[in-house]
């Protein structure tokens, strides 16, 4: 990878605590990940499966109620939470008190992926960001409510992950033109500085930092241009916090394995037909490439 400008090699990248032989569910933390919505619940569906192979021990999905069977159908291992529904099929704004019931047992939290946009959910976005001392990570949609409340991002209640595309980075900066070439790092920095935070400026050469070191990540490919891909990486960042990483090493391990996976998945499927789910197939893989565990590497 490069750190800052200079390479590095890989074995500078984090690396999970060995698993003790007398773990449980609870050892491995709890991963809460809000969002879903009609019409997209495949997104929170897919982050709740990268939670899932990236290693937290109960993830589970807060969606809108009229949502949740269509979600819990999707993968039966993560638990789903029902949420007051708004009538659109969106989350609302009376959710917040079942939240404020679950949130003190989350590990780490994730908010975005399908949420959709609305003013309650704009203000959901600002409460969870503003007074939830765990971590969070915001993606999506709540990126899009939070480049609507700039003077929320410096009032952060605990640590924080923001995971823009390029577009939306820019939406977040309330300029034009998304950042390219040298500039992106700069002003990734420079954000994270400014704001306190880890961003992820993700595309080609995904920019992981928080304003003090900065890691530039070589794997992924053009295959991973499609759709919820970018959801799978929401849920893996916010397994690898609930396995007790910091948010920094969570994100810059999280990018370089996501994009690991859709290496491999591209290998034996090529990268036309690569779809979100392979990169979800592809994460175990991807955990024993990186730590030495898998024999067709060798």
């Amino acid at each position: 990878m490069t750190i800052g400008g200079a390479s590095s090699p890989s074995s500078a990248l984090p690396v999970l605590a060995p698993r003790q032989a007398d773990s449980h569910k609870g050892t491995f933390g709890r991963a809460l990940l809000v969002g879903g919505s009609r019409g997209m619940t495949g997104a929170i569906a897919l982050a709740g499966m990268g939670a899932l192979r990236g290693g937290a021990g109960l993830v589970q999905l807060a969606v809108p109620a009229s949502c949740v069977d269509v979600v819990a159908g999707f993968e039966p291992s993560y638990l789903t939470l029902p949420l007051p529904d708004d009538g659109d099929g969106r989350i609302a704004a009376s959710a917040r008190a079942v939240l404020e019931e679950r949130l003190p047992h989350a590990t780490a939290i994730a908010c975005g992926p399908g949420l959709g946009r609305s003013p309650d959910l704009n203000e959901l976005v600002r409460w969870l960001y503003r007074n939830v001392a765990a971590p969070l990570v915001c993606d999506a949609d709540a990126l899009g409510a939070l480049a609507e409340m700039r003077a929320v991002l410096s009032k952060p209640a605990g640590p924080r992950i923001l995971t823009p595309h390029p577009g939306e980075f820019a939406r977040l900066r309330h300029v034009e033109r998304p950042p390219s070439g040298d500039a992106r790092q700069r002003l990734a920095e420079e954000f994270a500085r400014q704001h306190g935070v880890v961003v992820v400026l993700k595309g080609h050469a995904t920019c992981v930092t928080d304003g003090q070191q900065t890691r530039i990540n070589p794997t992924g490919n053009p295959g991973m241009a499609t759709g919820g891909t970018g959801d799978v990486l929401t849920g893996l960042i916010t397994a690898l916090m609930c396995q007790a990483m910091s948010p920094f090493d969570a994100a810059v391990l999280g990018v370089y394995l996501h994009g690991l996976a859709g290496d491999l998945a591209a290998e034996r499927l090529g990268q036309v037909s690569l779809i979100a789910r392979d990169i979800v197939d592809y994460l175990p893989t991807a955990f024993q490439r990186h730590l030495g565990l898998d024999a067709s590497a060798s």
